[in-house]
């Protein structure tokens, strides 16, 4: 098919409108989004309270690390490196959550 509108592409002008609708690059409408009437308050709402959710969960799993680590520092060293394995998971997942939206962002341009 790429072939095809290539060859088609070189008789112009009608040759490059008859490529742009193979390869779908002509008359597809896209819209900035937007919002519908009302909702995006409430949205806001459960979006900040998933993140203040979010970072409950980060505090409560680096205490959870750390207790494994200081219980484990005694003859359970299996148990202190799960501690310490957990940690970069947990600053993994509150990094994804603060960048979430300027991620989210770039497509939405």
């Amino acid at each position: 098919m790429h072939v095809l509108t290539q060859i088609v592409a070189l008789h112009e002008p009608a040759g490059r409108y008859l490529a742009d609708r193979l390869a779908g690059n002509a008359g597809v409408p896209n819209p900035a989004p937007q919002a519908p009437p009302g909702l995006a308050k409430p949205v806001n709402t459960i979006i900040a309270w998933a993140k203040w959710g979010v970072l409950i969960c980060g505090v409560t799993g680096l205490l959870i690390c750390a207790g494994k680590m200081a219980i484990g520092h005694r003859n359970r060293a299996t148990f202190a490196a799960d501690g310490a394995t957990g940690v970069p998971w947990v600053l993994g997942g509150l990094s994804l959550a603060a960048v979430a939206s300027a991620i989210v962002g770039v497509f939405l341009r």
